[in-house]
């Protein structure tokens, strides 16, 4: 056994730990993510409290809604539920694909967010000829 094996071990945990904590940082813990997150939040709320206040025929067409924002992403999770049941997916599935969706787009949001930032903190950094 090596005497470097453990520390390296560790250092390959710490690295992997960083960038899992990168990933949910760019998911969760920006302005822009966040926010998505919360819409679509929100209108799932809002799905499935529907079956509370409405018993009309429309009242199932309210998660419509939490489809349409996470619809890039949402759009094979319907793909799929169509190929694997044909038209009759549980509900469960389309609740988790629309909740995968939205974590899947709002890393893709975080990162742009992130790219954009930075390009603009290094617009600070530019200097004027002399």
């Amino acid at each position: 056994m090596n005497s470097t094996q453990p520390n390296n071990a560790r250092a390959d945990r710490t690295g992997r730990t960083d960038r899992i904590r990168g990933l949910v940082r760019l998911t969760l813990a920006n302005r822009v993510s966040a926010v998505y997150l919360t819409v679509v939040g929100g209108a799932m709320a809002v799905a499935a409290a529907q079956p509370l206040f409405a018993t009309g025929p429309d009242a199932s067409l309210v998660w419509v809604w939490p489809a349409l924002f996470t619809f890039p992403a949402f759009g094979f999770v319907a793909w799929l539920g169509e190929a694997g049941w044909g038209g009759d997916a549980p509900t469960w599935f389309f609740v988790g694909g629309i909740v995968l969706s939205a974590l899947v787009q709002s890393l893709a949001l975080g990162t742009v967010w992130r790219v954009l930032r930075g390009r603009r903190d290094n617009r600070r950094h530019l200097t004027t000829a002399h």
